[in-house]
């Protein structure tokens, strides 16, 4: 399996609140042949913080990224220097994943306004590739001002963008390295995401878009009954307007009914499903219901890896 043809990374969830914990699943990471590492953000850890703490004790990950750093309660001039500095500290090795988040992060938590999330996040981004690649920005739009310069002496960054919708699709392959998913399944982008962002890239002039996705894995024997609570533990992300409309696409209830779990055998024949749907990058998360099962699938995922 680890001869795809596809970068195999490996993700851990929102509610890391240790940077012990996160050395230890980056250990693991780098121990069991993952290429990358990847830190989401909710409440837990800051992950652009984070990675610049611990990525130098790994040095056999060959990427550090977020995915994804909500751009709600951020600013591309704290945003942008935020991201070099990890730049810098990891060597040329920092990714950054960003998406606009959702109107009950964005309203509920922040108290901003999510009228116009593509307006917005469509000149976040313009802002940060200026800062990244000449140092300086000034956008004057109609959702964010930002006008300044840098003086880190790091490589660019890469973006990534959380695009699930038409617009936002386009505008990644247009502009940013490519995008980072959740809640989509092989069907969704083999027939929505992928079609739409590589023909905006190749439109563009720009190389082929990585199509990162998020593939939950877990060895079990008790798949309805994990099938199940995971469906409950769910609910609110399939309410979500984003995710609920990439779930519709797919024919699918819950984000819970595109976990892979099961056998050795039953997984990677779920994961062959996503490479043959196009894409480039897996960002593997594990669930388990008790210690048994998180071992058992991270074994599963060590004889994958060979």
């Amino acid at each position: 399996m680890g001869n795809l043809g596809v970068g195999w990374g490996y993700g851990v969830g929102t509610g890391v609140g240790s940077l012990d914990t996160l050395r230890e699943h980056a250990g693991w990471a780098q121990s069991a042949g993952f290429e990358s590492f990847w830190v989401s953000q909710i409440f837990g850890l800051d992950p652009i913080v984070a990675i610049a703490a611990i990525a130098s004790e790994f040095p056999e990950l060959a990427e550090f990224g977020t995915s994804v750093v909500p751009l709600t309660g951020r600013h591309p001039m704290s945003l942008g220097p935020a991201a070099l500095t990890a730049q810098a500290a990891t060597v040329g090795r920092f990714t950054l994943g960003v998406g606009p988040s959702h109107k009950m992060v964005a309203e509920g938590l922040f108290g901003e306004s999510f009228a116009r999330p593509f307006t917005r996040t469509r000149e976040f981004v313009e802002s940060l590739v200026s800062l990244f690649e000449t140092g300086a920005t000034s956008v004057d739009g109609e959702e964010l001002f930002s006008s300044g310069w840098l003086t880190i002496d790091a490589p660019p960054v890469p973006i990534l963008l959380a695009a699930l919708g038409r617009r936002m699709l386009e505008f990644a392959g247009s502009m940013t390295a490519g995008t980072s998913l959740g809640s989509c399944g092989p069907k969704t982008i083999a027939t929505h995401i992928r079609p739409r962002i590589v023909a905006a890239a190749e439109a563009a002039g720009r190389p082929a878009p990585r199509i990162v996705a998020l593939v939950t894995v877990g060895v079990t024997d008790e798949v309805d009954k994990r099938r199940a609570a995971g469906r409950e533990q769910s609910r609110m992300y399939s309410e979500l307007p984003s995710y609920r409309a990439m779930l519709d696409i797919e024919g699918v209830a819950s984000p819970a009914d595109l976990t892979l779990l099961g056998s050795e055998d039953e997984i990677a024949e779920g994961l062959n499903h996503y490479v043959e749907a196009g894409v480039t990058d897996f960002r593997i998360g594990i669930t388990g219901d008790n210690e048994h099962e998180t071992a058992a699938t991270r074994a599963c995922l060590e004889l994958l890896l060979r």
